[in-house]
């Protein structure tokens, strides 16, 4: 008897007009009008006025003439090449990156178009703000370069598929050769830490303190899921202690403990300090977020991997761990992203970065009063990093994540039972 397996297509697309979902989704009941209207009139008024001030009354001089200042700050104008060349390297792996995660799809579909047309926008308004030939002739050979590692990092992803999970090893390899470039430990004269300033000090001690605490804040999820019970609780009591102290607490006590703590003949800057008190707090937090993905993981998947001989360390690094950081991937982004601003209370304890630095310019008598227009830049600025570090992870989810179950018909479930 030939028994045949029935088969199932996806059920059609349903093709909504705008009217019909307007309709339905602003303008469904009274009270749904009535919000409608409202918030339109709101978000008018607040765009109509935001607007006018931006072309009216705003004076705009202040930006192009600290842009340099507000980037790196106090860093040796001579050496500048250096950050435009980390900069190429950096762009360069993020455009190979974007190609490698759209290896499936079109390179510019509808996402790629959005953030292309954020990068662009940006170009203008740097452009914009660079007077300087050489400057404006650098940064469209970036634009260029992002794209067309873009299409290479696709060509080649579609050839190896497997290369999308040595992406982070691979920005971890292109941050150590920015960082060696900028800092001058390649060739050239070296540049001190603390002479790091503005959104080059901003993004440095954000990925520093990412990059660290990821690694830290895993092996206290695990520790505190630990059967041993002192790894247990001094992972519960760290993670307790330091997710009850406020962060700015944290870097004042970083900067007068951490000396302290070390041998004499070990002396820090004042960046690392800072450095490690960004890093044990954000350590605590996503530890606390890798325990939830930990617990999402079903029993059954350690049961299987005892009854096939696995020890705990092959277990937890091959079986448990992958799943439960794919399951909190949005988390720990949003735990980065929050990192990324939390940089600017490094101003509190006297540094200069991009805030402390807008806050500089602001004290000069020259610019008091622009309180608006430098702020308004710099939020910009934090907007479009946080931007993109969300499309990178949405990038990365879909492209780790798992397909969607098929729901089957009943009588064909109780068939295949």
């Amino acid at each position: 008897m030939t028994t045949t397996t029935p088969q199932f297509s996806a059920p059609p697309t349903r093709q909504t007009s705008i009217s019909a979902w307007a309709k339905k989704n602003l303008f469904g009941d009274w009270f749904n009008t009535l919000l409608t209207i409202v918030s339109v009139l709101v978000l008018g008024w607040v765009l109509t006025t935001l607007l006018s001030w931006a072309f009216t009354s705003a004076r705009w001089d202040v930006i192009p003439s600290n842009f340099k200042l507000l980037m790196v700050g106090r860093y040796p104008v001579n050496l500048l090449w250096r950050i435009w060349l980390s900069l190429a390297v950096i762009m360069g792996l993020g455009g190979f990156s974007w190609g490698v995660l759209s290896r499936d799809t079109r390179l510019l579909d509808r996402r790629g178009l959005i953030m292309l047309g954020i990068l662009s926008a940006t170009l203008v308004l740097v452009l914009a703000l660079l007077t300087d030939p050489v400057s404006i002739a650098i940064s469209l050979g970036l634009i260029i370069l992002l794209v067309g590692m873009a299409f290479v990092g696709q060509q080649i992803g579609r050839v190896q598929p497997q290369l999308g999970t040595w992406l982070p090893l691979l920005w971890l390899f292109g941050f150590i050769v920015s960082y060696a470039l900028v800092r001058g430990l390649i060739f050239g004269a070296p540049v001190r830490l603390d002479d790091f300033s503005g959104l080059l000090l901003t993004l440095f001690a954000a990925v520093v303190s990412i990059v660290l605490s990821f690694p830290l804040g895993v092996l206290l999820a695990l520790g505190r899921r630990s059967e041993l019970p002192i790894i247990r609780w001094l992972s519960v009591i760290y993670i307790e202690v330091i997710r009850g102290l406020p962060l700015i607490t944290i870097l004042f006590a970083s900067q007068l403990l951490v000396p302290l703590a070390l041998p004499g003949y070990i002396r820090t800057g004042r960046v690392v300090r800072a450095l490690v008190g960004l890093t044990l707090f954000s350590a605590a937090y996503l530890a606390e977020n890798v325990r939830g993905g930990l617990q999402a993981v079903p029993r059954g998947q350690t049961e299987a991997a005892k009854a096939l001989g696995m020890n705990p360390v092959l277990t937890t690094s091959l079986i448990v761990l992958p799943q439960a950081l794919k399951a909190v991937i949005p988390t720990i982004v949003g735990q980065f992203i929050s990192l990324f601003k939390d940089t600017s209370l490094l101003t509190i304890v006297g540094f200069a970065e991009l805030l402390g630095m807008g806050q500089t310019v602001l004290a000069n008598p020259e610019y008091l009063g622009r309180n608006g227009e430098v702020l308004l830049f710099i939020g910009l600025i934090y907007f479009l990093c946080c931007s993109a570090m969300s499309w990178a992870s949405r990038r990365l989810e879909k492209q780790l994540g798992t397909a969607r179950p098929t729901v089957l018909p009943p009588d064909v479930a109780g068939e295949a039972a």
